[in-house]
């Protein structure tokens, strides 16, 4: 689905009848306040989610495995909105599409990816403050522009490529100024490190989108509220697996009761960080799934990305992180990027608006036959 001009949402070709029947039971505000709703649990999931993170480390946490944890780990809220979700005729289970065998097989790769991915975020988010992390995150639009033109066929235009060199040179200066405001105690090449991992896990996250958008064109070949939830939960699921097997295997496992008895601000500001984090990352999921719903994946992950440039804000309220001048300049630099690739979706769902409105107009007559 997409979102025209005057904010009424538009039906891609594949949506299903289900989607259609609840869309247009939805006036145009409640529709925009659906919207606002899941940009808030996005935005606000997500900030809250990296500062948590940060406060988790700055306490006295150190296991890398427990932050991957607990980033999937409070995928059981989930099923609240799966099972609030009422049944339709559209809304028919992966396997109808495809044998349950294979839509296992995917959903544990991506699973793998995504802990992995996870694992990545944790130990970029351990070497470097929590507005530097999120600067270089931003460039995960880089990645995605690129794995989306390989593997979703989308093109490459004069704007997605400004906005491609405006976000490698934000990431290049942090990279390169390495001094900027690193935790204490963070040596030179902890923060080379935390820079390499970071940058390493945005990549990983825009494969996922991309790999997660062609598992709905190819596999399951829908896109409906209920089949996005349950992919989510079902590669959370395995994420939480395959980090509990790498917290055993590490042997942080056998030193998280000392960590929670070292920790500055006590045990239950441990216990209550850990499960306020992985409460915080569901909410955010929460809002991912709403926006892939109502409006479309890469609205989602463009709001995601409007998340990270509010981090570094929020971080130098909470920690007090300092905005040097290659900080501003980075931030600048990525805002720049991000209205860049905005203009370009906006001028394609222009483009695309007309034939979109063909096809409602062919719904809506079958509805009245």
């Amino acid at each position: 689905m997409a979102i025209t001009d005057i904010g009424e949402p538009i039906l891609a070709e594949d949506s299903t009848q289900s989607e259609i029947s609840i869309l247009y039971k939805l006036n145009r505000w409640q529709w925009w306040i659906l919207v606002g709703l899941n940009v808030v649990f996005l935005v606000a999931g997500q900030t809250s989610a990296v500062i948590l993170g940060r406060f988790y480390y700055d306490q006295g946490g150190s296991s890398t495995f427990m932050s991957t944890f607990v980033q999937t780990a409070g995928f059981p809220i989930l099923f609240v909105p799966l099972l609030l979700l009422p049944p339709s005729p559209g809304s028919s289970t992966p396997s109808d599409t495809l044998s349950g065998k294979y839509i296992c097989l995917i959903y544990t790769a991506l699973g793998v990816l995504l802990a992995v991915d996870n694992y990545l975020y944790s130990m970029g988010l351990l070497y470097l403050s929590a507005s530097t992390y999120s600067l270089i995150c931003a460039t995960q639009l880089v990645s995605n522009a690129i794995f989306a033109f390989f593997i979703n066929s989308q093109k490459f235009t004069p704007l997605i490529l400004v906005a491609v060199v405006a976000l490698s040179i934000s990431a290049t200066l942090l990279g390169v100024y390495e001094d900027s405001d690193a935790p204490e105690g963070v040596t030179k090449s902890q923060y080379v490190v935390g820079f390499m991992c970071t940058l390493g896990a945005s990549a990983i996250y825009s494969l996922l989108l991309s790999l997660m958008q062609l598992t709905f064109e190819k596999a399951l070949k829908k896109e409906t509220f209920g089949v996005v939830l349950e992919m989510q939960i079902y590669t959370s699921i395995v994420a939480s697996v395959a980090s509990v097997i790498g917290l055993i295997l590490s042997g942080q496992l056998s030193s998280l009761s000392e960590e929670m008895d070292n920790f500055h601000a006590g045990k239950v500001s441990y216990v209550m960080t850990l499960v306020w984090t992985g409460v915080c990352w569901q909410v955010a999921s929460v809002g991912v799934v709403g926006l892939i719903f109502l409006v479309s994946s890469l609205f989602s992950n463009v709001i995601s990305t409007v998340a990270l440039a509010v981090a570094p804000i929020a971080s130098v309220i909470v920690f007090h992180d300092k905005m040097n001048d290659v900080k501003i300049i980075a931030m600048l630099l990525a805002l720049f990027g991000f209205a860049s690739y905005i203009y370009q979706n906006y001028i394609d769902e222009s483009r695309t608006t007309q034939s979109r409105r063909q096809i409602e107009a062919t719904y809506s007559r079958v509805d009245s036959c």
